[in-house]
């Protein structure tokens, strides 16, 4: 999935169907002058529904309708008839997609399983009939409901991407090429910071036709979690990952510092995210001889507190090994 079909935030204005008025006909045929009232009923509004749909992975079906209108409710008449129903508008969404109202900013739910509907405008009940309000003292009403009007409101949709492993790192730590190399993905790759500014997935070939998806989440920077760099405009999408693969490059000053940096913005964001599975591997190893290999391992066997491993998306270092210890990890 190319970065430019990726759209994971939209705004749009939703709005419910009125409900149908109720009728305050009386009965009428011939050689029956007074018979009663028979009104019926109005029909409810349609509703602005909603939906999970495990088909999509983002919202870019979204992007350029911004407004929804469910249908109004039909009329009451004669006889006791009611109405027909407005047809209610289904907006379907990805899994894991979280729904705000814009206004207050508040979260109203979160669509996180296949088929999965909930209401965001609900439709207007229809009004009722006036054979509801015949009664011994009343016997011909001339007068029935009108139907409940309808609800509109302008609603955010956000998209937490669900993916098995989750690359994180800072800018050009090498998270792109590694996606690229992996899965039939084509992130935009260049050598500078911030070339990725919007989550790329792809899907990990293993043995036997299995699969996993892996998104590569634009690079952190310290001070990510109060907003700087690109913010919470990427950290909500880690939330969703099973695990999180920390790349560090191999020429990085220090790779233990670094990746102490990345797990305490983290853990400042959400302190939930340090209870996933963590894995850290050293790109860019295609530089390093076996003697510089060995004084960086003797370091982090020390001091970093999470396994690793060395690779080269480049040289295709160490990518089968990588494979079968993310798909061990997803497994257990």
């Amino acid at each position: 999935m190319t970065e430019g079909n990726f759209v994971d935030y939209v705004k749009m204005h939703v709005s419910s169907g009125n409900g149908g008025k109720g009728s305050a006909h009386l009965h009428r045929e011939k050689y029956i002058m007074k018979g009663g009232p028979d009104g019926g009923d109005g029909g409810r509004g349609g509703h602005v529904i909603i939906r999970g749909n495990s088909n999509l992975w983002t919202l870019i079906h979204l992007k350029f309708k911004r407004h929804f209108k469910a249908g109004h409710g039909s009329h009451g008449s004669s006889g006791r008839c009611t109405g027909a129903d407005g047809e209610d508008t289904y907006i379907d969404v990805p899994l894991g997609t979280v729904v705000r109202d814009s206004e207050s900013d508040t979260i109203l739910f979160e669509i996180t399983e296949e088929g999965e509907e909930r209401i965001v405008a609900q439709g207007g009940m229809g009004g009722r009939g006036n054979w509801h309000f015949k009664n011994s003292v009343n016997q011909t009403p001339r007068y029935a409901q009108p139907g409940i009007p309808l609800e509109e409101s302008d609603i955010t949709l956000e998209l937490k991407v669900l993916a098995d492993v989750g690359l994180v790192g800072f800018p050009n730590a090498g998270k792109s090429t590694l996606l690229s190399v992996l899965t039939s993905a084509k992130p935009k790759i260049a050598d500078y910071e911030f070339t990725t500014l919007k989550p790329n997935l792809g899907i990990v070939e293993y043995r036997d036709f299995k699969s996993f998806v892996m998104a590569d989440i634009p690079g952190i920077i310290e001070g990510a979690a109060e907003g700087k760099g690109l913010g919470y405009y990427f950290l909500r999408h880690i939330e969703r990952n099973s695990i999180l693969l920390f790349l560090i490059p191999a020429d990085a000053a220090d790779i233990v510092k670094q990746y102490e940096i990345l797990v305490d913005e983290l853990r400042r964001y959400n302190p939930e995210m340090l209870d996933k599975d963590r894995f850290v591997v050293v790109s860019k190893s295609d530089m390093l001889d076996d003697e510089l290999k060995g004084e960086i391992s003797t370091i982090l066997d020390k001091d970093l507190e999470a396994d690793y491993m060395f690779i080269s998306s480049v040289a295709q270092q160490g990518l089968t090994q990588l494979k079968d210890t993310l798909w061990k990890m997803l497994n257990v």
